[in-house]
């Protein structure tokens, strides 16, 4: 199972959960996997979150996680 990290602006959507396991072996995969538990997320994810895996920031849904990864979800990062 990976583990799933919320950053604190999320918890509100996640009755105050922290993290979560799901079954994943894609960072696609990984983010059903949090909108299957927590639907009122699923609208949200997409636009309002960056995903970092094991350390490192990620941004293609085909990217491989593995079973014993540490996945963040926090607040989107953008630069300028």
């Amino acid at each position: 199972m990976v583990v799933v990290n919320f950053w604190a602006g999320l918890r509100s959507y996640t009755d105050g959960r922290e993290k979560i396991n799901v079954e994943a072996k894609t960072v696609g995969e990984v983010l059903r996997g949090v909108s299957i538990a927590f639907p009122v997320l699923s609208d949200y994810l997409e636009d309002n979150v960056s995903v970092v895996v094991d350390g490192l920031f990620v941004a293609s849904l085909h990217e491989p996680v593995c079973k014993n990864s540490e996945v963040w979800l926090i607040k989107r990062v953008s630069g300028g």
